[in-house]
């Protein structure tokens, strides 16, 4: 399902468009009701799974809007604890952002919140919760927000893909509980059940001579995905929402950590009647087939590749000055092996053991997250450019978010990053330093964490403050 302007119109909905008003039309407007439901994961026939889904669905319906427009979205809060909705990689005003005592209260069970907001980039974003993060996105609850460029580049199909892994008993029921030390203090909740837009049996069918644009979402709590196209030459062509340089991916794999997102053009030059795996090789032990491109028996919709330009315009997103920018560092410490023997907590220092009894391990510069809304780590000037160095002194990739802000990737281990792509979520793998940099723009408290759901669960979490 898939909420967009025309079918708001076709449909008739509550939030039925308004006349325009001078040159700007009315909101889209719609509802998400974030509830319980069932969904079968493989056919018709197989066994149903509780989960916990918006408008009944997972993923839930698809947002698709143009740049530039204006959204207007009422929760109604069908579960039975709070919840809030966060709008993933969009650079919205903070009242908007929907993290919890931040920007607003959480919803209540049976209570209502109205998100509005213009959408000022084109891209690929998505939303979820923020509350019990680890549970509540664990069972469902995300969807793909999809903002279309003025001037799209020419293909023939635009197709998304919402990555997901499940940890799920022998009769398809989610195992329980979300919150294990064994996951908080290691690589987080890694399923054992992979779907795409919630189903084990996706494939993606093509013709022959075709053009697609896949836009890939990774909504995982913790795994990374690292996809092998085989027989295909995929181009990036935009990262976390942003555009960049069209390039073929490092080594062929396209990477996508817990809350990225990869658009990527491909040319389908394989045979009629043919079929192609797309494998995971994210652990080079363990690679196992996600899909699949199934060619269809009809004749090729053209002879050679689509001559025509791939390369996205920018979003209008600040430039950062290198030169002089303000720096600040921050140190991802704890977990298990990481050798952190103590760190600050509601302003106390506590040992390691007793910080592990409160289900707390990670730390960022030395201080684990008790309260969201707890004291600034930086407070950095809105207007300057800011240059972030992340040190991982531990021993497991940790994909760092920010709220609200764009940044360029600047350098990895020292180097400089190839491409310098724009994100809004960095993976900084085992013992890397990585330096991103960006102009603090948009004023407020902006969350900053790993996007491994244990891991902020477990502390990995801080406020930046444009002020």
């Amino acid at each position: 399902m898939k909420f967009t302007r025309r079918a708001v119109l076709r449909a008739g909905l509550s939030g039925a468009l308004l006349p325009l008003v001078g040159a700007r039309a009315a909101p889209i407007t719609l509802k998400l009701r974030p509830a319980p439901a069932t969904t079968r994961f493989v056919g018709a026939d197989g066994p149903e799974t509780p989960v916990w889904a918006y408008n009944g669905g997972v993923p839930g319906p698809e947002i698709r809007l143009r740049q530039g427009e204006r959204l207007r979205v009422t929760v109604e809060n069908g579960l039975a604890m709070d919840t809030t909705v966060h709008w993933h990689g969009l650079r919205i005003p903070v009242a908007m952002d929907g993290v919890p005592f931040i920007s607003q209260k959480p919803i209540p069970p049976g209570g209502r919140f109205v998100y509005e907001f213009d959408v000022p980039d084109a891209g690929t974003f998505w939303y979820h919760p923020h509350v019990r993060s680890t549970e509540q996105q664990g069972r469902g609850l995300y969807g793909a927000l999809i903002v279309d460029e003025p001037d799209p580049p020419k293909i023939d199909r635009d197709v998304t893909w919402v990555i997901d892994d499940w940890r799920l008993t022998r009769d398809a029921t989610l195992v329980e509980p979300f919150d294990r030390m064994m996951d908080l203090s290691h690589a987080g909740r890694l399923g054992n059940f992979v779907t795409v837009n919630g189903r084990n049996d996706a494939v993606l069918g093509v013709r022959a001579g075709e053009r697609l644009r896949l836009r890939l979402i990774n909504t995982a709590n913790a795994r990374i995905f690292a996809l092998r196209f085989i027989g295909h030459n995929p181009r990036v062509i935009a990262l976390d929402g942003q555009p960049a340089t069209p390039h073929e991916p490092d080594g062929g794999l396209v990477v996508v950590p817990p809350a990225g997102r990869a658009d990527l053009i491909i040319d389908m030059e394989g045979t009629p009647g043919t079929r192609y795996a797309i494998m995971d090789q994210s652990d080079p032990r363990r690679p196992f087939k996600l899909s699949e491109i199934r060619y269809g028996t009809e004749k090729p919709l053209r002879e050679s590749p689509l001559d025509a330009p791939v390369r996205l315009a920018p979003n209008p997103v600040p430039e950062p000055r290198i030169g002089d920018a303000e720096r600040h560092e921050v140190v991802l410490a704890g977990g298990a092996m990481g050798g952190m023997r103590s760190a600050i907590l509601d302003g106390k220092t506590l040992g390691i053991r007793e910080l592990a009894g409160r289900g707390k391990i990670w730390a960022l510069n030395g201080v684990v997250a008790h309260r969201i809304d707890s004291k600034p780590l930086f407070v950095l000037k809105r207007g300057r450019s800011h240059v972030l160095t992340i040190r991982n002194d531990t021993a497991f990739p940790h994909p760092m978010h920010l709220h609200g802000l764009a940044f360029r990737l600047i350098t990895r281990n020292g180097k400089e990053a190839p491409h310098r792509p724009w994100l809004d979520t960095v993976l900084v793998r085992r013992r890397e330093t990585v330096e991103i940099a960006f102009v603090a723009d948009n004023p407020g408290d902006w969350l900053f964490h790993c996007h491994i759901l244990e891991h902020m669960e477990a502390g990995m979490s801080a406020v930046l403050r444009v002020a």
